[in-house]
């Protein structure tokens, strides 16, 4: 079943022509992953989907709603949450009181205690303000932050820019944990290789075009087509 269709969207910064003519189809319960080099438009396409970009003209519909052109918290109250790449969480407020003030709308919101058996780090450091997490740390909070609101799709920005490894495999963890208990989750990675381990189909944007869909196995079988648009 369809969760998300995107039809023809074009979306600018100011005078700057973004995205052109976009269209893509997310499933419930699938994990995609959208893929491309810096600046192809990735970032931008799910700022369009979150209503942070307001696509000038196309389609978004979401579970049969047309929500292109919402403002970000109508978006997100219908069950969509954006990780952004920034993470954006409150440095002078702890662990615990970030999740709070994220549930606070949420009359579906998860406990603490959900949160904390999916990330047991945060539960070690619930005390810790912001400022003092470590990387990872943080994008754990970030992405915590939207599964405590009970997100039915989640879009993740570059969750793995500059972790360790260690930490990529935790989130990773946590991501195919979510896949497997039906979450539809899309993915904007630079680290193609985390992304293709978990997601079931693909996208590739270049220059604000989609130039490719298909299955991670299908993409494998097509070096020239990940030279070509991902560099590796």
């Amino acid at each position: 079943m369809s969760l998300l269709e995107i039809e023809n969207i074009n979306s600018y910064y100011g005078d700057s022509h973004v995205l052109f003519d976009l269209s893509m189809q997310i499933n419930e319960h699938e994990v995609v992953a959208l893929l491309g080099r810096n600046g192809a438009g990735k970032s931008t396409t799910l700022k369009s989907l979150m209503g942070a970009v307001k696509p000038q003209n196309g389609v978004i519909r979401y579970d049969g709603k047309d929500i292109c052109g919402l403002p970000p918290y109508e978006i997100a109250q219908l069950g969509i949450q954006l990780v952004p790449e920034e993470r954006r969480i409150f440095g002078s407020l702890n662990v615990e009181e970030n999740l709070q003030l994220a549930a606070l709308s949420e009359p579906r919101a998860w406990s603490l205690e959900k949160i904390y058996e999916y990330f047991p780090r945060l539960l070690e450091r619930r005390r810790s303000r912001g400022t003092d997490l470590s990387g990872g740390e943080q994008q754990m909070l970030a992405i915590a932050r939207a599964l405590i609101r009970d997100a039915r799709l989640i879009l993740l920005d570059e969750p793995f820019e500059g972790l360790a490894p260690i930490i990529v495999q935790d989130l990773l963890r946590v991501a195919r944990q979510l896949a497997d208990e039906g979450r539809t989750i899309v993915i904007v990675e630079q680290n193609v290789a985390a992304a293709l381990s978990i997601a079931q189909r693909v996208y590739i944007i270049n220059n604000g075009h989609l130039v490719y869909e298909g299955t991670p196995a299908e993409l494998h079988a097509q070096p020239e087509i990940m030279h070509e648009y991902l560099g590796v």
